[in-house]
């Protein structure tokens, strides 16, 4: 998420446009949706904790590359890299994290691992900001640099050792059918595509569409993208705990918070107050789709998480890709306002999509917690 909140200089420094530096999401984005749905086919009996570890070294090369690149050329070669941590870490962090707590807790357990994503807005975008406005934008890079490798022993050190997990009875009667044969799923992952393509087309721009109507100064983007990062993080765990009971109706909601968030913006960009509160409730919204997304998955696939959640996280990363694609695209060859209408049109499909088609389940079930190990003292 940094290149958000560095876009400007960071295009400055390679030698690029704003327009071109954005397609540092799309690379991403596209790699981890490779990458994601891979994955749990592949670990085979390989130890949970251990693969995050590993995955997080990789953040830590991605990072360090992107703070040496000096055109977009490596530019490409630090995100590929960083991409393909991100879709292992992604595509397991919501799976191992209702592992560890009753299944009465499972929800919350998700939110929190997830509440990552709303951490990235909260913590790294705006810190990000800063720390490239005070030192430069490679500064900002090399910081999450070290961050990565010390989160690398931390969960080494923290987490228990997570086999792979055992088959369920769930698993025996749903297991067999293909994930895209599932109606839930299927209209699951719709919504998901049209609703993240579109605040990624608009949220990646952020940025510049600030500074060109507005004319607020760094420093002021830097608060509002913080702003923006609280309210997504309480969008996340108040979404979390309307998802684990009504999972259908709290991604609809929230895909009505971006549609009526992004066409204010399009109309009244140019006064301060009304974009920022408008880029408030954005960030309610969409701070609650992962872990919202994330429990319509899981309910839709019971008994087949780990491959579901995967699918989950390819498309996600896939929409990301997309979205900062056609944002820069439509950003070079029309400008902003053409750019916040377009998102607000796939928000609106998305809604739509979610109204017409089959929901999830919303059923509960009780079970024992699976037992894991604890680390030695």
């Amino acid at each position: 998420m940094l290149p958000v909140g560095v876009l400007t200089p960071m295009a400055e420094g390679l030698g690029t446009t704003p327009g071109t530096a954005g397609y540092s999401l799309t690379i991403t984005g596209l790699v981890a949706a490779i990458t994601a749905p891979v994955v749990p086919r592949l670990l085979g009996d390989f130890d949970r904790r251990a693969v995050v570890a590993v995955a997080m070294v990789l953040l830590a090369a991605g990072n360090a590359l992107t703070a040496l690149a000096q055109d977009f050329t490596l530019l490409v070669v630090s995100r590929t890299v960083l991409g393909i941590g991100m879709g292992v870490v992604w595509s397991l962090a919501a799976v191992i994290a209702p592992r560890l707590v009753t299944p009465r807790h499972a929800a919350l357990a998700v939110s929190l691992a997830v509440s990552g994503v709303a951490a990235a807005s909260v913590i790294g975008v705006p810190l990000g900001t800063l720390i490239g406005e005070a030192f430069g934008w490679r500064s900002a890079f090399g910081t999450l640099t070290a961050s990565a490798l010390l989160l690398a022993a931390a969960l080494l050190i923290a987490l228990p050792k997570l086999p792979k997990p055992a088959p369920t009875p769930d698993a025996a009667r749903t297991g067999g059918r293909p994930l895209l044969r599932t109606p839930a799923v299927v209209v699951g992952l719709t919504v998901v595509v049209f609703l993240v393509t579109a605040h990624f087309a608009a949220y990646t721009f952020i940025r510049p569409v600030l500074e060109t109507s507005t004319g607020i100064s760094a420093a002021a983007i830097a608060a509002v993208l913080l702003t923006y990062g609280v309210f997504g993080l309480i969008g996340n765990f108040t979404s979390g705990a309307l998802a684990a009971k009504r999972s259908r109706a709290t991604v609809l909601l929230l895909a009505l918070g971006i549609l009526v968030a992004v066409a204010v913006l399009a109309l009244f960009s140019a006064l301060a107050a009304v974009a920022i509160a408008a880029i408030v409730v954005w960030g309610l919204a969409y701070g609650g789709v992962s872990v919202a997304g994330q429990i319509w998955m899981t309910r839709s696939a019971t008994g087949n998480e780990e491959n579901a959640t995967g699918l989950y996280v390819g498309v996600f990363n896939a929409s990301i890709a997309l979205g900062a694609f056609l944002g820069g695209t439509v950003f070079e060859l029309a400008g902003m306002t053409p750019l916040l209408w377009t998102a607000a049109a796939l928000a609106f499909i998305a809604l739509t999509t979610g109204l017409l088609g089959p929901g999830p389940s919303t059923s509960t079930r009780e079970e024992a917690p699976e037992k894991i190990p604890c680390p030695s003292p």
